[in-house]
């Protein structure tokens, strides 16, 4: 291997960070040494300490509080990062159960364009005034099969990506994939057919953790490999909802992109504005297709 006179192996590769492994770094702590990339430096009198000799009493600079470890995506670190996911699918799970004992309440929880269809005039769907259905729709399910192959993937996909950004930005990217895969599917598909199910916010958890994997320099072929079979599946069943899926995955791209991705200085106000402007799609969506129903 060539090397430039008076370089060192070191010096051509950084150590990362000793709390964020994946972030290279030729700054460290002034009394333990250890590296630490710009997130983990705190000011000292001289040069910059590490979080842990802060909170030891050694350091200035910010309380010990504010240095706490946080995510790629500057999410707070949480002793059970997978919270937010069990309790989804717990919601999921409980409204299954609820539909299984009252079978009528999938179709008043499913997402349903307009009923009765054209000529006449829609007494039930989001054309008439509910859109609540965006959102129940992305719990209910039919099928042991559905809401098993949901929620494996959802356990699969939702963990790491949860443990990755963080709680807050995780449900606000499953949140707005969901929408966003209600609305496109309100847009595009029949508006008497029922769409229900949690695969939009499921696929929107896809193109994040392909966004993700991309930052981190990951190995990308097991993801897009079980993205095409799950899109061979979208396409290739009649009664599946590809406009859901397809709503979702690119919501799920455009908000994972925005999260992992946003400069740190401005972190938040990217993050959750990169939402806020997939929701406006989504708003805008919602109106367009409810004028053209009524």
């Amino acid at each position: 291997m060539n090397q430039e006179a008076g370089s060192t192996p070191e010096a051509q590769n950084p150590p990362g960070c000793y709390r964020h492994p994946d972030r290279e770094t030729g700054i460290r702590c002034t009394r333990c040494e250890r590296p630490i990339c710009p997130e983990c430096m705190v000011s000292a009198s001289v040069g910059f300490q590490c979080p842990d000799c802060v909170r030891d009493g050694g350091g200035s600079g910010p309380a010990p509080t504010a240095a706490r470890p946080r995510t790629i995506a500057g999410g707070t670190v949480t002793a059970d990062p997978r919270l937010l996911t069990k309790i989804l699918i717990g919601i999921n799970v409980a409204v299954f159960i609820a539909i299984q004992a009252k079978a009528s309440l999938a179709t008043d929880l499913s997402l349903v364009g307009a009923w009765p269809p054209a000529p006449f005039t829609p007494t039930e769907g989001v054309a008439d005034g509910q859109y609540y259905r965006l959102v129940t729709s992305m719990f209910a399910h039919r099928e042991i099969w559905h809401i098993g192959f949901n929620m494996l993937s959802l356990w699969w996909l939702g963990g790491p990506l949860e443990a990755a950004l963080g709680r807050a930005r995780y449900l606000a990217v499953y949140f707005v994939s969901g929408l966003a895969g209600s609305a496109l599917a309100y847009l595009l598909a029949n508006p008497v057919a029922q769409t229900l199910g949690a695969s939009g916010a499921i696929f929107g958890l896809f193109g994040a953790t392909a966004v993700l994997m991309r930052k981190l320099n990951y190995d990308l072929r097991p993801i897009i490999a079980l993205l095409a079979i799950n899109l061979i599946f979208t396409f290739g069943w009649s009664s599946i909802s590809w406009q859901a899926h397809i709503g979702g995955l690119v919501a799920g791209l455009i908000t994972g992109y925005g999260m992992v991705h946003a400069p740190r200085e401005r972190r938040a106000l990217v993050q959750y504005g990169t939402c806020a402007l997939v929701l406006l799609v989504v708003v805008g969506m919602t109106l367009l297709r409810t004028a053209q129903l009524t």
